[in-house]
Parts: C-alpha cells; sequence; structure tokens
C-alpha cells in the first residue's frame, strides 16, 4: 500500500498544480466566455427542473457535464463560479489520470510528471479549464479510454484485460455525451487495442460485443440529440473546400504543437548541434527561411507567422479577448515571440535531427510497463489520423481554432516525453522544469487577464444600466450578446437550428449609419446604440460615459475599457 501511495504522489501533485494555478488566475466573471454562457444557463436549467433543454448554440451533446455541473448547483447553488468550477475540478482529476496514463505508456514517473505538467499548465489548457466549455470534459472521456486501453495490453488474465477494455468502453462512452468526437475512443481506439490483443479470442470475442453495444449506445444519443429542440446539427461534409485555406491552416496547426509543448520541444534543441554537419546546416537554414518569410516582403508575407503561429485563446494578443469593433493590446512583444519561434520551432527541428540519428542509440525504456511503439502507433496512429479528418469540416467552413488541439497535442506530448526517454537520455533534464514553470506563469497571466477583461465589461454593463440604458442597446461582445438575448427569447437566432422548423427568423440589416455588430442576426432582440471599445474613438466617438480599467499581468499599467457610440450623435 505504501508502495502504490508513493508512485501516486506525483500526479496527485499535478492535480494540485492545476487547482493553485487556477486559484492564482482568479478566473472569475458573471458573464459567459466564448460559448459557455448558454452552457451555463442549460446547467441552471438542469438543475432547476431536471430536464436537458437546448436554446439553440449546442452542437456539443453536453449531457455528463451539464449532470456534473448540475450536482454542483444543487449543492452550493448556481453562481457562474459553481458551474465553472465542475470544469477545474475535471481538469485537476484529469492531470492525475494523465500522470498515471504516461507512466502506464513506458515513459518513467519523473518524466510523466513533467510532461503532464508541461501539458496541463500550459497557457490553452489552464484557459479551457476555468471555462465551461465542452473540450477540456471531452478530452477527459478520451484519457479514460487511452488509460483502459493500456491496462488491457498489461494485464495478465483474459478477466482483467476484458475488464478494462469494458471500463474503457463504458467511460468513454458516458463522458463522450459532452462532445461528440470523444467517442472516437470507442470508434477507433477501443478496436485498436482489440487488433492488438486478436490472439485472445475470448478477450476479442468479449470486446468486440462490448464495443458493439458502445456503437449502439452512441447512435442512440445521436437519434435522441437529432430530435432536441433547438439543438445544433453539425455537419461532416461540406459542399466547397477552399484548399490553400486549409493547407495553411493545418500548417499553423501543427507548428502550433512544438509552442504549446514548450517545456519538451525545446529539450530537443541540443540535437541539432550533435548532427552531421549537413544535416545542421539544412536544419539552420529551415530556421532562417522561417525567420526570413515571416519579417521580409514576399508574395508568402502573409503567410508566415512567429509563435503562436495560430493564435485563438493562446494569441497575440494573450487569452481569448473580444471585444467589438477594436483589438486588445499586444501581449506578447515581437522579440518574445522570436525567442518563442527559435525556441519551439528549432526543437521541432532538433527533433527531426534525432529521428535521423536513431538507428545511432539505443537505450533500454527505464520504466516498469512494457509497452512497444508499434503498440502506441496502433493505438495512437488511427485515433490521430481519425481526429484530423474530423476537423477537415471545421477547416473548410469556421476555420481551426487552437481550443480544438488538445487531444492532438496530448498524442505529441507522450510521444515526446518517450522519445526524449528512448532515444536522448533516460530523464528530462532541470530546464524542463524551468521552462514547465515558465509556461505555468504565462498560462496563469492569460488566464488572469481574460477574466479580469470579462469583469471590466460587466462592469461596463451595470453602469449602463444604472443609466437607464437597457443591456439590448449595447454590443457588448458576442459573448455577452448571448446572455442577452436568452433574457429575452428561449433560443439564440441561429440559422441552421432544424428542430422546430423554421425557428431562424431572417434579421433586417442595422440602419447604414451603424456601427457594424459581429453577428447582428443572431441577437434580434440587441438594437445597438453603445458599444465596448478598447479604443475610446471608434465608431462615433465616446460616450458619456466612465471608462473601466482593469488589471494586466505582467504589466503595471492596467487595460481600460470604453462605451462607444454606434449611431451619430444627435445635432442640437
Amino acid at each position: 500500500m505504501q508502495i502504490v501511495t508513493k508512485y501516486r504522489i506525483p500526479a496527485l501533485l499535478c492535480a494540485l498544480a492545476v487547482c493553485l494555478c487556477e486559484l492564482i488566475a482568479h478566473p472569475l466573471a458573471n458573464m459567459g466566455v466564448c460559448d459557455d454562457w448558454p452552457y451555463i444557463l442549460m446547467a441552471q436549467k438542469l438543475a432547476a427542473t431536471g430536464h436537458v433543454v437546448y436554446n439553440g448554440w449546442a452542437a456539443p451533446m453536453l449531457t455528463w457535464q451539464l449532470y456534473l455541473a448540475a450536482a454542483l448547483v444543487k449543492l452550493f447553488g448556481f453562481s457562474f463560479v459553481t458551474v465553472r468550477l465542475s470544469s477545474i475540478l475535471v481538469g485537476a482529476m484529469m492531470a492525475f489520470l494523465l500522470q498515471r496514463t504516461l507512466v502506464r505508456a513506458g515513459i518513467n514517473d519523473r518524466n510523466a510528471t513533467i510532461g503532464t505538467l508541461a501539458f496541463v499548465l500550459s497557457p490553452l489548457y489552464l484557459m479551457l479549464s476555468a471555462t465551461f466549455m465542452t473540450d477540456i470534459h471531452g478530452l477527459f472521456a478520451l484519457v479514460l479510454c487511452l488509460y483502459g486501453c493500456l491496462r488491457a495490453l498489461q494485464s495478465r488474465t483474459s478477466r482483467t484485460t476484458t475488464g478494462w477494455l469494458c471500463f474503457a468502453i463504458v467511460t468513454n462512452a458516458l463522458c463522450g455525451t459532452s462532445r461528440q468526437n470523444a467517442w472516437l475512443g470507442i470508434l477507433v481506439m477501443v478496436p485498436s487495442t482489440l487488433w492488438l490483443l486478436r490472439a485472445q479470442r475470448r478477450v476479442l470475442l468479449a470486446g468486440i460485443s462490448a464495443n458493439l453495444l458502445g456503437g449502439l449506445f452512441i447512435v442512440g444519443c445521436m437519434q435522441w440529440l437529432k430530435h432536441q429542440p433547438y439543438s445544433i446539427p453539425e455537419h461532416l461534409l461540406f459542399t466547397t473546400f477552399p484548399l490553400a485555406s486549409t493547407f495553411w491552416q493545418f500548417i499553423f496547426f501543427f507548428l502550433e504543437f512544438p509552442f504549446l509543448l514548450l517545456p519538451l520541444a525545446a529539450m530537443f534543441l541540443p540535437e541539432i548541434r550533435r548532427s552531421r554537419p549537413r544535416i545542421v546546416a539544412i536544419l539552420c537554414a529551415v530556421l532562417l527561411g522561417y525567420f526570413f518569410l515571416s519579417f521580409f516582403p514576399s508574395h508568402l508575407r502573409g503567410d508566415f507567422r512567429l509563435e503562436p503561429t495560430l493564435g485563438n485563446w493562446v494569441s497575440v494578443e494573450g487569452g481569448y479577448e473580444t471585444v467589438p469593433v477594436s483589438h486588445p493590446p499586444i501581449f506578447l512583444s515581437t522579440s518574445i515571440r522570436v525567442l518563442l519561434t527559435i525556441a519551439s520551432l528549432g526543437g521541432l527541428l532538433g527533433l527531426i535531427a534525432s529521428l535521423f540519428r536513431a538507428s545511432d542509440i539505443t537505450r533500454p525504456t527505464p520504466s516498469p510497463f512494457s509497452v512497444s511503439w508499434k503498440q502506441l502507433a496502433v493505438i495512437l496512429g488511427p485515433f490521430s489520423l481519425a481526429y484530423g479528418l474530423l476537423l477537415l469540416p471545421r477547416a473548410a467552413s469556421t476555420g481551426i481554432f487552437d481550443r480544438y488541439f488538445p487531444a492532438l497535442v496530448l498524442v505529441a506530448m507522450l510521444c515526446l516525453a518517450r522519445w526524449y526517454q528512448d532515444r536522448v537520455q533516460p530523464n528530462l533534464p532541470f530546464a524542463s522544469v524551468f521552462l514547465v514553470a515558465i509556461m505555468a506563469v504565462y498560462g496563469v497571466a492569460n488566464t488572469h487577464d481574460m477574466f479580469a477583461l470579462d469583469r471590466a465589461r460587466v462592469d461596463l454593463a451595470a453602469e449602463l444600466r444604472a443609466n437607464g440604458v437597457p443591456e439590448t442597446s449595447v454590443d457588448n461582445g458576442w459573448e455577452y450578446n448571448l446572455g442577452t438575448e436568452l433574457q429575452h427569447a428561449d433560443h439564440i437566432n441561429f440559422p441552421t437550428i432544424v428542430v422546430p422548423a423554421h425557428a431562424y427568423v431572417p434579421v433586417p440589416p442595422l440602419p447604414a449609419d451603424s456601427c457594424p455588430m459581429f453577428w447582428y442576426d443572431y441577437f434580434p432582440h440587441i438594437h445597438p446604440l453603445y458599444g465596448v471599445s478598447f479604443d475610446p474613438n471608434a465608431c462615433y466617438g465616446p460616450a458619456p460615459f466612465a471608462p473601466v480599467h482593469y488589471s494586466r499581468w505582467p504589466y503595471r499599467a492596467p487595460g481600460t475599457l470604453y462605451i462607444v457610440r454606434y449611431t451619430p450623435a444627435a445635432k442640437p
């Protein structure tokens, strides 16, 4: 028992690290972040009525995360903090489980802990864990499934193997109800594991039977969702496919990986120096060429970016900061972005260099659990391919956002940690721990700034209400507008709603002299006279209301939000 407890202490510390970082970031705001305001209202209604009621915004099923949040609402009463606390708890539990999963994947305890911290203390993970979005809950379902599959491979008896397979199937089926692509565990990961276990006929037959039941559960859930009023259908087929745009999205998608895993990726930088002179020259030329295309005018100028390359949640401006009619202040200076690009892209090139040296280095895996690279490739390869293919419709329509990354980043993290351990040296160096701390500070600052900005938006809305301006006359950003619209209607006026028929009502355009409002037709009850801006001179200039200041880490000077006019001032 003492040995078991000892080995689980690092996993517990990973979970506590997530909680500590979220506590420091102070992620409190009485408004929605990105998509989560409608989801939070669904959890509130579930706690009050016992029914899952969609409101015209959710394409994910949301189900299990709604019930978890509703349970907390029953215990502590409704608030944005209470609902989002459920996500932080899931994020902490996943940190614990992920560390144990990496150990089961053949990574030693030290490296598994560093790899887990590099993943769960990244700015993207910390921000998503502090919201009620579906990304963390869906990822939790996949980690549970992967853990069950690895335990099944390492079990010594048919009964235990079957039990772990059933664990993987059941948990993936239930937890996958938050985000449908999490069901790739049942659809791809478990069948891949069964292929590895095909020599055990009893296990194979039992696993196939259980997985078929899991597949039937998925079909039943999808049919149920299809008939729910005001749910949003998700289309996997596309009529047009912008090839060039999609190509560059995927390029930046994969270039973001070493940046988000900087504590691991940067450890491969020395591999460039250890390579053959010709390889060193080629890799250095690639890095210099990338910087040339990033800085100097050319026909490719707009296609090469410094890190973060994709930028939506983790961007040049910091966290997820959307305010109408103006751009947020810059968080990452050009010099910092150059350093991040050198470390992340250089680490990627170092990894490539280590692949050329792989035949010269052979080291045993210092782990009590035996999982071969071939087994990992069979489990994770088809899953990664399927996940990437599911991103194609998004790339062709709305575009790929960095919050779609975590599942594939997790696979990359596992492979990086295992490859470094097997082919470079048994233990990750102390420099990786230092970079984990740096990225954690970065993530905490991003999360803090995102919620500090949103608290300022709530304060501005309160100031306007106190001066007799109704919220339907204010454009406070599309996330805030979601909540305003749902105060006056039972659903968002989303154009692809199928049930009930004709739920979407076309909205006449704004007056010609009005400032533009993003997704105006989604919010027919909002007729903006004022808007929120970082720039006091945006649109028709400042309105007679006091600005609101908010803290921006690590800067001393606070950020400032202003109220601006959306229509011309009345002439005297």
